[in-house]
């Protein structure tokens, strides 16, 4: 459903907090790509993702917000944490990370991010969506990710538990391969 748009100004509140944690989002995402230390580009990225979460609490979506933390605050983050730690990645600086092209992937990145904006904004210039309160309730979403995305669900959590093995036989010392 789709009404007509209030106007942009004055901005309420809750669109304040969305373009604010909007700005958290994007600053630490670049700091993920821009960091030369390993464990603090981690780091950011939980940045990033807690400012998501929030984003999805300013649109009252609170079951999507928790999952948000749990699953990838809680758990994928740490498992890249592990991950590092156990393939004995450098902590610190590393030019290694570095591979000069930085022009290149700046230019690429500008042009895909204008590509998506412009495609963002044409389509949904006109729509506008009311902020209800319980739209982001569990019942809805779990029966849409449990009747219609299962496999995909399912796919992608055998896709986590092989990079976690795969992970652990990367930084076992004691397993020898055939001689």
């Amino acid at each position: 459903m789709t009404l007509q748009a209030p106007g942009f100004w004055p901005p309420t509140g809750p669109e304040i907090v969305f373009l604010l944690l909007g700005v958290v989002a994007l600053g630490s995402a670049l700091l993920v790509v821009a960091t030369r230390q390993l464990v603090h580009a981690a780091l950011w990225l939980v940045v990033c993702f807690g400012a998501l979460a929030g984003g999805y609490l300013v649109l009252t979506a609170e079951f999507v917000a928790w999952v948000q933390v749990l699953i990838y605050v809680g758990a994928v983050v740490v498992l890249l944490l592990f991950g590092i730690m156990l393939t004995r990645a450098p902590i610190g600086r590393s030019a290694d990370l570095d591979s000069g092209n930085r022009w290149a992937a700046a230019l690429v990145a500008l042009a895909t991010a204008a590509v998506l904006v412009t495609v963002v904004v044409s389509g949904f210039r006109t729509a506008y969506a009311p902020l209800d309160p319980g739209q982001g309730a569990a019942k809805p979403l779990g029966s849409s990710i449990f009747r219609t995305w299962v496999l995909p669900f399912e796919a992608l959590s055998v896709l986590l538990l092989a990079a976690l093995i795969g992970a652990i036989v990367l930084s076992r010392t004691d397993i020898q391969g055939r001689k």
